[in-house]
């Protein structure tokens, strides 16, 4: 799929592919992938597991270089970014949910969606303020001073949310947000992402469950290292 200049994308993913090497032999996670991903879309990155859906997600989030090919963001060449360039780009773009969480057990709620601020440079009184309220908007501002461990999976999962959005980055990354969720929780999950970009927020999420898949606007299909577009 080509792009020309006059249509510019939020994300172009050039004819990337990734290899490892395993012992002797080498190991083709992504294949010649080529495809985009507009501002404000909900894109479903779907495949079972070993398929190359993961690998793809961490090269997307600016945290693994592809072997060949070029990913641009607002037409930046990201892996053409010095490491440090890369880091600030990440923190101003994007936001992650990670597959498990990675909640920070000692921290309470509150201070662990602060986490993404302290870089910022930012006045504590306006740091809890957009912590509050993002909080409000998942749910959880009567839980902000619980601790991880006091709170259920699907309610760490939207402290998870919580912490991804707090610095308002324009890409919200989402590794399996309801892999480890009961199909209610797994709902109410799914609902409050679609809510997040009705708002405008682009989501990319990778998946194996084809009932998440079905909230996406578009769904990209990852089989054996390559993709099909839906």
């Amino acid at each position: 799929m080509t792009t020309t200049t006059e249509n510019m994308h939020l994300i172009e993913i050039q004819d990337i592919s990734k290899t490892y090497k395993s012992g002797d032999s080498e190991v083709h996670a992504i294949q010649h992938m080529d495809f985009y991903i507009d501002d404000g879309e909900f894109v479903g990155i779907m495949g079972q597991s070993g398929s190359g859906k993961s690998t793809l997600l961490s090269i997307l989030g600016g945290l693994n270089h592809p072997s060949n090919g070029k990913i641009l963001l607002d037409t930046l060449d990201v892996y053409n970014l010095t490491s440090e360039q890369r880091a600030d780009l990440r923190s101003e773009y994007i936001g992650v949910i990670f597959q498990s969480f990675q909640l920070i057990p000692y921290l309470t709620v509150l201070e662990n969606v602060k986490m993404p601020m302290a870089i910022t440079g930012m006045k504590a009184k306006k740091q809890h303020e957009m912590a509050m309220s993002v909080l409000k908007k998942v749910g959880l501002e009567n839980k902000a001073d619980r601790l991880p461990d006091q709170l259920s999976g699907g309610e760490q999962e939207r402290v998870a949310i919580a912490r991804a959005i707090v610095n308002n980055p324009p890409i919200l990354l989402a590794d399996e947000p309801t892999g480890s969720l009961d199909s209610k929780t797994a709902d109410e999950i799914m609902s409050l992402l679609k809510q997040l970009n009705e708002e405008g927020q682009t989501i990319i999420m990778v998946t194996h469950n084809p009932d998440a898949c079905s909230h996406a606007s578009r769904t990209i299909t990852v089989k054996d290292g390559t993709c099909m577009i839906h």
